[in-house]
């Protein structure tokens, strides 16, 4: 082998994660298009622009969740057990107002008791997780230690032990690296939780008014999908979003740090936090009739609908892509393209005002402890965890020591990167074509068609025979 040769070979490995984790990306992305079949219609798009994209959400034929959408296979395979009863996957209609308001009354915490909560477990997990002056943590999995017990405590009023928040993390960390693509999934992680919860459920140990509509195993999942999965990962991701920016603009965690701001100030940072980095990438809801808006191409019924909340948060900003919570003194959320807990008249976020409380006096309390540093990559995926180091502010600041760290943590993020993104597709593409063989979605709802059918018949027979006595 010639040196030219080994030269090149050298600057094409040399040259990888610059190139191969974008490329992956968006070879999945086409594996998955080619999979599952079309998109659907993409909002904003060529059939709904960016002005109508409130709109079109709020209509009230873009309230269809599950039926009749080859990408529910996808969402309730990665969401199982219990996706039909997940709240965010039922149909419009009575069982699912009962199960909302079940949502919101566990959720309606006053903001002085959700406050002494979160400090204290926050305080908790701080001080059990992180024991040396300098050490680099992975956020989301910090935070999820955090929003386990806070979630445990607000369904069940007491303190959480170690094994549930052991077997809550489990679940939840198997459904996010699964809908990451960053993992199969392991249902038997899922299923203790299920095990768990439904035994606390039977024995009357959950305080809580569960819906009526469901069994006890029912509410057991219902509690697993609501609050020790989707509460927990969409909480973590989130701080983790927040956290890293704060992380990469010491300029910001200066102005944030004890005594030196103010909550005005706090509030615009995680603003912008859930601006460039929504809790949504893509939303997706089915027409359940034919949609028009302004003048826009009809939408016929069946139709799936992909809110891109990304595009929506970067469109009418100046500099959208750059990190400044300033924006924010002069502009008013309810007149920026900003809906980062989705809109009310179709199933907003239940946790809205609960999360803006609780995400503050997490914020709080990590700044009071420790100086954030990260030279991560930061993505809306964050398969890496956000990969921070955490130095507590009684620590000397050892600028070498920072300096080498993170130098290190970006050559590790490098080639992480580039072994992720190759995982993400080859796990990417199995559970793709694992999810549209089980079809777990539409097998639902043909049994329930059947169901119907079936029960129709079994009236008008007992009807003929009433007839006929």
């Amino acid at each position: 082998m010639s040196a030219w040769t080994v030269l090149a070979l050298s600057a094409l490995v040399l040259s990888l994660p610059f190139w191969l984790p974008r490329a992956v990306v968006a070879l999945r992305v086409r594996v998955f298009a080619l999979v599952n079949g079309p998109d659907g219609v993409p909002v904003p798009g060529k059939s709904i622009d960016i002005v109508h994209f409130r709109a079109t959400y709020a209509h009230p034929a873009a309230h269809g969740r599950s039926r009749g959408a080859a990408l529910s296979d996808l969402f309730w395979y990665w969401l199982s057990p219990g996706a039909e009863l997940h709240q965010e996957h039922l149909e419009p209609g009575e069982r699912y107002q009962e199960v909302a308001r079940a949502t919101r009354r566990i959720l309606a915490l006053p903001r002085r008791d959700a406050e002494d909560l979160t400090r204290r477990v926050a305080a908790r997990v701080l001080s059990e997780q992180v024991t040396s002056a300098f050490e680099q943590v992975r956020l989301r999995d910090l935070m999820m230690l955090i929003w386990a017990e806070v979630y445990y405590e607000i369904v069940f009023g007491e303190t959480c032990p170690r094994r549930a928040r052991q077997l809550i993390v489990d679940n939840a960390n198997d459904v996010v690296t699964a809908l990451k693509c960053c993992s199969l999934r392991h249902m038997q992680k899922r299923q203790r939780l299920t095990e768990y919860l439904a035994l606390r459920v039977e024995a009357g140990e959950v305080p809580q008014a569960l819906p009526a509509c469901f069994d006890a195993r029912e509410q057991a999942l219902y509690l697993q999908g609501v609050f020790f999965n989707t509460a927990i990962v969409q909480a973590s991701e989130a701080m983790t979003h927040l956290l890293l920016l704060i992380a990469q603009h010491p300029e910001v965690q200066a102005r944030l740090a004890p005594l030196a701001g103010e909550p005005s100030y706090l509030d615009r940072v995680i603003s912008e936090a859930l601006r460039l980095y929504p809790l949504f990438g893509i939303a997706h809801r089915i027409t359940r009739g034919e949609l028009a808006i302004g003048g826009q191409a009809t939408i016929p019924a069946g139709a799936v609908l992909c809110f891109d909340y990304t595009a929506f948060h970067q469109h009418g900003f100046e500099e959208p892509s750059r990190f400044d919570p300033e924006r924010w003194v002069e502009l008013s959320a309810r007149d920026a393209n900003y809906i980062p807990f989705g809109v009310a008249q179709n199933r907003p976020c239940p946790a809205q005002a609960l999360s803006l409380v609780t995400m503050r006096v997490v914020l709080q309390e990590l700044l009071s402890r420790f100086v954030l540093h990260s030279s991560a990559s930061h993505t809306r995926s964050i398969p890496h965890r956000g990969p921070c180091l955490l130095v507590t502010r009684s620590a000397p600041r050892t600028r070498w020591r920072i300096a080498v760290a993170l130098g290190w943590m970006r050559v590790v993020d490098l080639w992480e990167n580039v072994g992720l993104s190759l995982v993400q597709l080859v796990l990417g593409t199995i559970m793709v074509i694992h999810a549209r063989h089980l079809r777990l979605c539409q097998r639902y709802f043909e049994r329930q068609d059947a169901n119907g059918v079936a029960g129709a018949a079994r009236l008008q027979v007992a009807g003929q025979h009433q007839d006929g006595h």
